[in-house]
């Protein structure tokens, strides 16, 4: 069982003034060999321990993980296994209970849409998906009511972990505790949620689940019900297993933090294979984002005559439409950002 979320007590803060590898060198998937490699477990709870030594290592040990790898495993967040559990259980139940053309009812249709259903099955991509908005307002399908319950029990008591990241991350880069959570204005953040279901790989069209892609956002939080399909592009190059602990989440760093950074903290490259799915396997992936209107551009601090402006300033929303998508697809312009 998790333990209890660390009290993330109110804190006034004053205002402050405030090269991933290209796509176009990504291996075609089915020539890739990934490998197993340890990854990086960050205890949240010790990130605000009232231990000073104990902090202090543990917050090295996330500095570390954000530069040299990109991505880490949580442990120890707070948010108990029955809400884990929870959700993905809900997520089962909607696929099971509900008929296709019921689902069909979601299918996207204009750029105001708060709830999202997609399914393909071909050569470059085998699954079938829900996206909500999960945050600042929670949408979701009216049934099963279990399921609306359960996903926004799950996005309520995650809320801690958001903002908990967001003060520990702003306090290794050297800034006050609130700077990322009132730069990209967290509390109006936009948060959207993709459910996938991927199928065994005897029903599958091909082998790849969901193409390369980085994420955009702050960063991008995983849990799943069967381990195993993930694989994320490594700073050295490599394929990378990734297998999630029981209960654990799995963390990556978005693309607007590495915009905000100056590309100090890379978004990585990630993708779903399902060659290996014996089973039907679920994932619930949540891209925490800006507010809509927050503009990101580099931070002063990661700007110099050695360091240029790496990247171009954009408003959330316009980085999430630039490329003729709607909101609530969150799609990727991390190539259109770099100068």
């Amino acid at each position: 069982m998790a333990q209890t979320s660390p009290l993330l007590t109110p804190v006034t803060c004053e205002n402050t003034n405030i090269t991933s590898v290209p796509f176009s060198n990504i291996i075609p998937v089915d020539s890739i060999m990934a490998v197993d490699e340890e990854i990086p477990t960050i205890d949240f709870f010790m990130l605000f321990s009232d231990d000073p030594s104990q902090q202090s290592k543990a917050l090295d040990h996330l500095s570390n993980a954000c530069e040299e790898y990109g991505f880490f495993y949580l442990v120890n967040h707070g948010v108990p296994d029955s809400v884990i559990e929870g959700a993905l259980k809900g997520i089962t139940d909607f696929f099971e209970v509900t008929k296709e053309q019921e689902r069909k009812d979601y299918k996207k249709s204009n750029p105001t849409d708060r709830i999202m259903w997609g399914s393909n099955s071909h050569a470059g991509e085998n699954r079938e998906y829900l996206k909500v908005v999960a945050h600042p307002q929670f949408h979701c399908p009216a049934k099963p009511a279990s399921f609306s319950e359960a996903l926004e029990e799950y996005f309520k008591r995650f809320q801690d972990v958001k903002i908990g990241l967001a003060r520990a991350i702003s306090k290794i880069l050297g800034f006050e505790e609130c700077y990322i959570e009132k730069v990209f204005n967290l509390k109006s953040g936009f948060d959207v949620a993709a459910m996938n279901v991927y199928p065994p790989n005897f029903q599958s069209k091909g082998s790849i689940g969901v193409p390369s892609h980085t994420d955009p956002g702050f960063f991008v939080s995983l849990i799943q019900d069967v381990n195993g399909g993930l694989q994320v592009l490594s700073h050295k190059g490599k394929w990378i297993n990734v297998y999630i602990p029981r209960n654990a989440f799995l963390i990556q760093i978005g693309d607007h933090l590495e915009v905000l950074t100056n590309g100090k903290y890379k978004s990585h490259i990630h993708h779903v294979v399902v060659d290996n799915n014996k089973v039907r396997r679920i994932s619930l992936a949540t891209l925490h984002g800006p507010s809509l209107d927050t503009f990101v551009i580099p931070a002063p601090k990661f700007v110099d005559d050695f360091t240029p402006l790496a990247y171009q300033g954009m408003t959330y929303k316009e980085s999430l439409e630039v490329n003729g998508h709607h909101e609530i697809e969150v799609q990727s312009c991390l190539e259109q950002l770099r100068l």
